[in-house]
C-alpha cells in the first residue's frame, strides 16, 4: 500500500519558499506562540521556540506553566518569555502551538480549552494530545474550528487518540493517520519512519528523510515550532506541515552525513534546519 503513496520530495516543499521584500520587517512574518513548561519540562516548549525563532517566525512568544519558569532564555533572548496567563492574554498570535511539556493538570486542560475556542491556527503536539484522548468534549472543540489545526502524535499518542494499540497503529500507520485526520478534522503527522502526513482534505503523503539518530530527546518540540514558523509566515497549514517534516528530517540527515550517528541533539537539527532552509529559497 505505501508504494502507491508519494512521497514528499525537497523540489515539491522548496516551491513553497519565496524570498523576503527588499524592505522587510518583522511585522511581515508572524507572531507565534507557545505554551507548556510545567515543572521540570521547561525545556520543550523552549526548544520548540527556539526552532520558530529560526526558521524566520517574525515574533517568538512562549507561555510557561512551571510556578519557577525562567523570565528570559538566555541562550535565546530574542525569544519572549510569560506566565501562561500573560501569553493567552497578548493580542491575537496567527500560531498557537500547545503541548510541549504541558502536562495534563487542571490548570493545562483549561489551556488547551481556551486555545481550542481561538481563532489562531493551533499546532498540538505531546501533552495537548493525550489531554484530547481523554476528553470527547475537547475533541467535539477540535472538530469544530473553522482555523487551520495540525496534530503532531508519535504512535504511542495515536494510538490513545485512536483507542487502539501501538502495536496495532504501527501495523497500519498510514490508515491510522487518515482515521485521525478524518475523526479529528485536521492535518496530521504520524512521527517515526517513514513519517506519514495527511492533510486537511485526506491527500496522503510519506516522507522519506529522516534516519535513526534522530531517537532522543526534544525532536518533537523542534518540528512543532518549525510547523508553526512555516504558518505564521503565511503558509497554508499543509504546506508548512510537508515543508517542515521533510526539512526535520533533512537536518537529521545532514547531521548523519557528518557521522553524527549516536548522540544527536534536537539543539543541532534546528541549526542544520535554519542552514538548510536558506539554500532551498530561491
Amino acid at each position: 500500500m505505501n508504494k502507491r503513496i508519494p512521497a514528499i520530495t525537497q523540489k515539491q516543499v522548496a516551491a513553497f519558499l519565496k524570498l523576503r521584500p527588499h524592505d522587510s520587517h518583522k511585522g511581515l512574518f508572524g507572531t507565534v506562540a507557545v505554551i507548556g513548561g510545567a515543572g521540570g519540562m521547561v525545556g520543550a516548549p523552549l526548544l520548540a521556540a527556539r526552532a520558530a525563532l529560526k526558521m524566520g517566525a517574525g515574533c517568538v512568544h512562549v507561555g510557561l506553566l512551571a510556578d519557577n519558569a525562567p523570565a528570559v532564555d538566555l541562550l535565546q533572548p530574542e525569544l519572549m518569555l510569560h506566565s501562561v496567563h500573560d501569553v493567552l492574554r497578548l493580542p491575537k498570535p496567527d500560531v498557537l502551538a500547545v503541548g510541549c511539556g504541558m502536562g495534563t493538570s487542571v490548570a493545562a486542560q483549561k489551556i488547551l480549552y481556551q486555545a481550542l475556542k481561538t481563532d489562531a491556527a493551533l499546532v498540538l503536539d505531546a501533552d495537548a494530545l493525550n489531554l484530547l484522548a481523554r476528553q470527547s468534549d475537547l475533541q467535539d472543540d477540535l472538530r469544530a474550528r473553522k482555523a487551520p489545526s495540525v496534530i503532531t502524535p508519535h504512535p504511542g499518542e495515536a494510538a490513545r487518540l485512536l483507542g487502539t494499540s501501538t502495536e496495532q497503529v504501527q501495523a497500519a500507520r498510514t490508515g491510522a493517520a487518515q482515521q485521525l485526520a478524518r475523526k479529528l478534522h485536521c492535518s496530521v503527522v504520524l512521527k517515526g519512519a517513514d513519517s506519514v502526513c495527511v492533510t486537511r482534505d485526506g491527500k496522503t503523503y510519506l516522507n522519506k528523510t529522516g534516519n535513526p539518530g534522530m531517537s532522543s530527546p526534544g525532536m518533537g518540540d523542534v518540528l512543532t515550532g518549525m510547523i508553526a514558523a512555516f504558518i505564521a509566515q503565511g503558509l497554508a497549514a499543509d504546506q508548512a506541515l510537508l515543508l517542515a517534516v521533510h526539512l526535520h528530517g533533512a537536518a537529521g540527515d545532514a547531521l548523519a552525513q557528518q557521522g553524527i550517528a549516536v548522540g544527536m541533539t534536537a539543539t543541532e537539527v534546528t541549526e542544520w534546519a535554519r542552514w538548510l532552509l536558506n539554500q532551498w529559497i530561491k
